[in-house]
């Protein structure tokens, strides 16, 4: 590892990790800190307010820091966590990352799980950080969030999947078109014969990379060669399977159905139980955004659909979710505290709605009218820390719920 220390900002995991790997002894910057301190390995943790550019040669960010916050906004040497690990190792695994508004996580999860044969390894936002990766391995799969993406200016991929995106994060990024430049950013970089997939309609922009332009599941199937009717996932999955398997076809010439199909998706994901009376209830809980939601309503369209539906949007703008629900038998169930914004948004778009505030109220109403042919749908399209610790919470109460209903 390289003997430059650099200054951290933030004190999350990313962070900690980078000081680890140096054996402490590291300079954090965080909000948290009200005075000075030391931590256990011998790393100093200071308050924001007394960063000084002059005094440092070199930062590295937590990827949470807005591109507003002063800290970011005096660093004269600021590096992502990716820059900073890829500059300390003249030969590094082959990389993938990959990146999107909804779908990153399973696909990296899949990708990884048809490599590890290969001896691959995950990391990045999915939970492992850059520097606790064994940079020996023979392949890194990295989950690429766009706030790393935003920081980052020198590392880059020998294979980028982008996921389709639709305008997330928007308090982070301000604008839709500042969230598209970020996760193209990885385009500005690679290098000629690096392959990068991107959704059609993107404003690309300059690049030696070899890119895909793709659309649908079917493109990638005769593009890659893929059968889609031997893979035993739907909707917004398929598609995330097929990305995965476009990749080994890229590198290996490899399509395991077998592999692909023996994957387990995590739970929060379009996770189905059945209750005492024969009835589906769907748990997609990690649905936090408009696209997530929308997949599922397409996953499930074929039959009526009761959709449990809010939480902290963001700010976002619901509409487009609103006008593909007009195309399918949907009765809302509308909790959180955007709960009155979607009934006026289910008046406006003629839809039957039941205002319900919290969860456990809208799976008691949901208990009262559902047929056996129907599905109940939890799929919030919203953030969940305005009534829960998490969108696992979310998930696990909304499951226990209905394992109880008699």
């Amino acid at each position: 590892m390289s003997e430059t220390r650099p200054t951290l900002f933030g004190y999350g995991l990313t962070t900690r990790s980078i000081a680890r790997s140096l054996g402490g002894g590291c300079t954090f910057f965080d909000d948290n800190a009200k005075e000075p301190r030391t931590d256990d390995e011998g790393n100093t943790i200071l308050p924001s307010h007394l960063f000084d550019p002059a005094a440092s040669t070199l930062e590295v960010t937590t990827p949470s820091l807005k591109p507003t916050h002063p800290l970011i906004q005096n660093a004269r040497n600021l590096m992502s966590e990716y820059d900073y690990i890829y500059s300390l190792h003249q030969k590094r695994p082959l990389s993938v990352w990959i990146s999107g508004t909804n779908g990153k996580t399973t696909t990296t999860q899949m990708l990884t799980h048809l490599l590890a044969k290969r001896g691959a390894q995950s990391g990045g936002n999915i939970g492992t950080p850059l520097a606790d990766l064994d940079p020996a391995a023979p392949i890194w799969v990295l989950e690429t969030s766009s706030f790393t993406l935003r920081h980052t200016r020198t590392a880059s991929p020998d294979i980028y999947l982008l996921l389709p995106i639709t305008p997330d994060h928007l308090d982070w990024h301000v604008t839709p078109e500042a969230y598209e430049a970020d996760k193209l950013r990885p385009l500005l970089t690679m290098r000629e014969g690096e392959l990068a997939l991107i959704p059609k309609g993107l404003n690309l922009p300059q690049t030696d990379a070899f890119v895909v332009e793709y659309d649908t599941a079917e493109f990638l199937a005769e593009y890659f060669d893929i059968d889609p009717a031997r893979i035993n996932f739907k909707a917004a999955f398929l598609l995330d399977a097929m990305l995965a398997l476009a990749v080994t076809r890229t590198l290996f010439n490899e399509v395991d159905y077998e592999a692909i199909n023996s994957f387990v998706l995590d739970a929060h994901r379009q996770q189905e139980v059945t209750d005492c009376k024969g009835r589906l209830w769907v748990n997609d809980s990690k649905a936090t955004n408009l696209d997530a939601a929308i997949q599922a309503v397409y996953a499930y369209g074929d039959r009526p659909i009761r959709l449990i539906l809010g939480g902290d949007d963001k700010g976002v703008d619901l509409a487009p979710l609103f006008e593909i629900l007009t195309g399918y038998d949907v009765t809302l169930y509308t909790i959180g505290s955007n709960n009155d914004r979607l009934m006026s948004l289910a008046t406006t778009y003629a839809i039957p709605a039941v205002s319900c505030s919290t969860i456990d109220k809208a799976i008691a109403a949901i208990d009262a009218d559902m047929t056996p042919n129907e599905v109940a749908l939890l799929s919030p399209a919203a953030a969940s820390l305005d009534q829960f610790t998490s969108y696992k919470q979310r998930g696990e109460i909304f499951m226990q719920t209905v394992l109880n209903l008699r």
